[in-house]
């Protein structure tokens, strides 16, 4: 029997209410797979401060270095808002870890499903191509971690940089992606303005030619916002940068109607991911039992695909949320006066019925 050690961070909010569906559904695969997946259960954001101090205990990274994954849940809340900046939960666990074990590609995919299409801010007539898209954030540079940065009385400054070893990296994790697609890649930047976004273009280009089956276009971030809400079905694989990555991914989420179902992985070089839904830790709906626990699930099935090579049993994940979705059982952030409304526990209830039906 295959083994694998998750390292699971449930964090704050709906975190726990959340990931305790996923890992649910999780062993119901392993028992169908005949695959044991062990977790080890540890806290980060704001619980970890609460319970030791500091929003990314030591006990927690050892955990996440002895695993082949990290399940990862949400962080923060008012709660731990009056922290410094470099104490809050979002800055001083989720930043550190993708340091720590260069996560260099967050993978982001944005669908947006012909049953909840009303749901979507988008009026229909800009959703008459669909809406599957897959956004390629590079994670190791950029604004967010190159210096120098820093402040005084009157001044503040962060620098933005890449290496071109940074570029190259990402560029191909980007070409092959789209390779597997619909071989259509746009990438990002602002190339008119900014020295950076020059090198970025003229690298990507560089790249562009080991893919002579992939076509690119360049486009700049403000015109590709625009795009994203007049005509997204133009788009298949985007390729950003950190912080315009950052910007378009959330933008891509809102589209959707509703974060509680986007998924999304961050990736090494050596396959190890982390794996975290797209929304927030929303502690206003805490412990109602009402929270979407669908992003989480889908998570939960990109490490599947991405760190175990199981694709049988993420794509069974990926149908069995649909075939929920399409009987009209709901939770209440996607649910019209045609469905059911559920609970996360009944929700996730719903989908391991559909999965073993597969």
């Amino acid at each position: 029997m295959k083994s694998y050690k998750i390292a699971v961070l449930p964090g704050d909010g709906i975190g726990p209410e959340v990931m305790s569906v996923a890992c649910g559904l999780l062993d119901i695969i392993g028992d169908k797979a005949n695959v044991q997946f062990v977790k080890e259960w540890a806290d980060i954001g704001g619980i970890a401060i609460d319970n030791h101090g500091v929003p990314l205990p030591e006990s927690t990274l050892k955990i996440c270095e002895a695993s082949d994954a990290i399940l990862f849940g949400s962080v923060g809340g008012p709660k731990w808002e009056s922290l410094p900046p470099e104490k809050q939960p979002e800055r001083g666990a989720l930043l550190p870890l993708r340091k720590h074990f260069s996560f260099y590609a967050n993978l982001r995919p944005v669908v947006i499903h012909p049953v909840l299409s009303d749901l979507s801010p988008l009026s229909q007539s800009r959703m008459k191509n669909g809406v599957d898209m897959l956004i390629i954030r590079e994670l190791t540079g950029d604004v967010y971690f190159a210096e120098p940065k820093g402040r005084d009385q009157d001044r503040a400054y962060d620098t933005m940089a890449y290496t071109r070893a940074e570029i190259e990296r990402i560029a191909r994790f980007a070409f092959e992606a789209a390779r597997k697609r619909k071989k259509r890649l746009h990438s990002i930047d602002k190339a008119n303005v900014l020295t950076t976004m020059v090198f970025w273009r003229e690298i990507v280009n560089s790249i562009a030619n080991e893919y002579p089956d992939v076509s690119v276009i360049h486009m700049y971030v403000d015109n590709a916002a625009m795009q994203f809400v007049i005509n997204p079905g133009q788009f298949d694989v985007v390729l950003a940068g950190n912080l315009f990555g950052d910007i378009l991914s959330d933008e891509g989420a809102a589209l959707t109607g509703s974060l509680g179902m986007m998924p999304s992985a961050s990736l090494n070089e050596k396959g190890f991911g982390l794996y975290e839904p797209a929304g927030g830790s929303a502690p206003d709906i805490a412990g109602k039992d009402i929270a979407n626990p669908i992003a989480q699930i889908l998570s939960m099935g990109m490490m599947l695909r991405f760190s175990f090579g199981m694709h049988s049993e993420a794509g069974k994940i990926e149908q069995a949320v649909m075939n929920v979705i399409n009987k009209g059982t709901r939770t209440k952030d996607i649910a019209n006066s045609d469905c059911q409304t559920t609970g996360t526990k009944e929700m996730g209830e719903k989908i391991a019925e559909e999965y073993l039906q597969l």
